[in-house]
């Protein structure tokens, strides 16, 4: 009796992890998307929230917070009808809230991959902007 008992926990475990992996959003280098978004192919996503913009943002960067996709998505839902047919790459403060929105969005059939965190956004001596500054 423990034997069925223990293929089943085992069988929805790996289950379970299957499904997190599934839709799992490439990581991509920064200077790789600095020059997607350049070239109009993709538009850059910062999805930290508003209080973490405070310390600058990349400077092509969208600011959608993580709260709104996760909430009513009043403004995802707006950007993402503009540019459903670029590729959304994402990136937050370490990386794991921007992997976490690039799955979602990859489950919705959109071209998506996570930059990581804005710390690799300027290791690669990228530019940065003040968050109240219009996007370049």
């Amino acid at each position: 009796m423990r034997l069925p008992r223990l293929l089943a926990t085992a069988l929805a475990c790996l289950a379970a992890t299957a499904a997190a992996f599934a839709a799992a959003a490439p990581k991509l280098p920064a200077k790789d998307a600095a020059k997607l978004v350049a070239d109009g192919k993709a538009v850059l996503v910062d999805c930290r929230e508003p209080a973490e913009w405070a310390d600058g943002v990349a400077a092509p960067a969208v600011l959608l917070p993580k709260s709104d996709f996760d909430g009513d998505q009043k403004q995802w839902k707006e950007f993402l009808a503009k540019n459903k047919d670029k590729q959304i790459i994402l990136y937050c403060r370490g990386g794991g809230r921007a992997a976490e929105v690039a799955g979602k969005l990859a489950d919705q059939g959109l071209k998506t991959a996570n930059v990581g965190g804005l710390k690799d956004w300027t290791a690669a001596g990228l530019p940065t902007r003040p968050a109240a500054a219009p996007k370049k």
